[in-house]
């Protein structure tokens, strides 16, 4: 039983530098390589934060929403930008579980197929027009909405999208928004950029949540 009733405070965020003494080699390895996916490159690192503040939606990790939205703000990040980053990540987190809906068809149907994951299983998704048809129109308009240009560009959405695909985990999702991507003149290299920020905001947040380890374990 916990002896506070708070599970998350800004403060305790001071203890990740614990890990350096408790772990150090790898605590190390993972600071220089999270500093090297946050870096300028073929993305610029205004862009790879309003990439880690939806990877960080993702996630669930306050603690990395309160540190990359702060760090995003000194880097010229508007309110609305953040917003717009915001609502992909939101989108491709339903459209994750909506795409998912095509392996519930497949499974209550007993298709007898061994295959999980075929490109073209996709294709079943519109059956939940017939089988919840407000729903699933709603949720199509959202989607279309959120992936639309903005203040951010459909290019840039894009590669927020195919970053949240891969903390989501969603083949059919990386395989749509992968070409997407690429329709919008996005190369491999901001693609793999884009990638390598989601890999460290995921891992990042398995370790931020470490400081609540940490203080549950001294309790």
């Amino acid at each position: 039983m916990y002896h506070q009733d708070s599970l998350f405070k800004k403060s305790s965020f001071k203890r990740i530098g614990e890990f350096n003494s408790l772990s150090p080699e790898i605590f190390k390895a993972f600071v220089s390589f999270e500093k090297l996916a946050l870096a300028e490159g073929k993305l610029t690192a205004k862009f790879k934060e309003l990439i880690a503040i939806a990877i960080a939606h993702t996630t669930g990790c306050p603690y990395c929403i309160e540190a990359h939205v702060k760090q995003a703000k000194k880097n010229g990040v508007s309110k609305e930008e953040m917003a717009e980053s915001i609502m992909v990540a939101t989108a491709l987190k339903a459209g994750s579980a909506m795409a998912h809906g095509v392996n519930a068809l497949n499974a209550y149907d007993e298709t007898e197929d061994d295959e999980l994951y075929r490109a073209s299983y996709i294709n079943r998704l519109g059956e939940f027009t017939q089988l919840s048809g407000d729903a699933f129109k709603a949720f199509g308009s959202f989607d279309q909405k959120a992936l639309k240009a903005g203040i951010l560009s459909s290019k840039e959405k894009e590669l927020i999208a195919v970053s949240v695909a891969h903390t989501t985990g969603c083949p059919y999702c990386i395989d749509i928004h992968t070409k997407a991507a690429k329709k919008a003149t996005a190369t491999k290299e901001e693609l793999a950029e884009s990638i390598m920020v989601a890999t460290a905001l995921k891992a990042g947040s398995a370790l931020a949540h470490g400081v609540n380890a940490l203080v549950a374990f001294d309790e």
